[in-house]
């Protein structure tokens, strides 16, 4: 895994600790993540922390399931999980995660960003909207969408492949109308501990589609952010932080965008 980086150590002020050290928080402006992106791609997919316990650090994120079963949206303070065609279900509390990033989401400032803009050109207004590439934000962008492309991934079985294998094999569809976006803008030297740049998920109005965004195309979208300053990591069992991390960019842009 990743040593983490000094500047994102000035940044956001981490703290790792172990399961047995959490304690519930609601601090403003706290992220709360489990695991590491560099752990996940590597293939560690067992998941260590329930989402009984999960929400007691966070109403509003992302992440994945145990065996890598789907993908997770924290939205509207319940969990939903997107299953490999894309279909919405409320989350039970037991399930666990491998990986999952949170905060009590308290945006501080909003914006309206008005299509069409497809692809990078939206991500483009974001940057330009967002400013501070050297921070940390979360982000619930409602409105219309004219194209989500989506992905979600079936259930894993030991002994599990790297994510970019699995990726490999992840269902696509394609979602449109009214719905949130739900995610975070890391800095560049978060990388290992977390994906650098944007990292999305899709929820319908109705809750009832979503998944991983791949590429999307805007209408009109109101644009929420908070402007995170705190991140404390939970490092599962074999989960470290002292080494140099080997996940290429090249890796880390099939899981996100590929497909």
């Amino acid at each position: 895994m990743s040593v983490i980086d000094e500047r994102l150590v000035k940044a956001l002020h981490v703290h790792t600790l172990r399961k047995r050290e959490l304690h519930a928080e609601r601090d403003p402006h706290l992220l709360f993540q489990t695991s590491t992106i560099d752990a996940l791609l590597d293939g560690a997919y067992d998941g260590d922390v329930t989402f009984a316990e999960l929400a007691e650090h966070g109403d509003f994120g992302l992440g994945t399931f145990d065996a890598c079963d789907g993908e997770m949206i924290a939205l509207d303070g319940g969990f939903l999980r997107a299953d490999v065609d894309g279909d919405l279900r409320q989350v039970e509390p037991e399930r666990r995660t491998p990986f999952a990033v949170l905060t009590f989401f308290d945006p501080a400032r909003s914006f309206e960003i008005e299509g069409p803009l497809e692809g990078e050109d939206f991500l483009a207004a974001l940057d330009e909207r967002l400013g501070h590439p050297e921070a940390a934000h979360a982000l619930r962008i409602v409105g219309s969408f004219d194209r989500v492309h989506a992905r979600s991934v079936a259930r894993q079985e030991k002994p599990y492949r790297p994510l970019t294998e699995v990726v490999a094999d992840q269902h696509v569809f394609e979602l449109a109308g009214e719905g949130t976006m739900v995610g975070f803008r890391f800095p560049d030297f978060a990388a290992g501990l977390n994906v650098p740049g944007y990292h999305l998920h899709f929820a319908s109005a109705d809750r009832s589609r979503g998944g991983h965004v791949l590429s999307s195309a805007i209408g009109s979208v109101r644009v929420e952010v908070d402007d995170e300053v705190d991140l404390h990591l939970e490092l599962p069992p074999g989960v470290e932080l002292d080494s140099p991390g080997a996940v290429s960019d090249d890796a880390l842009r099939r899981v996100e965008r590929d497909g």
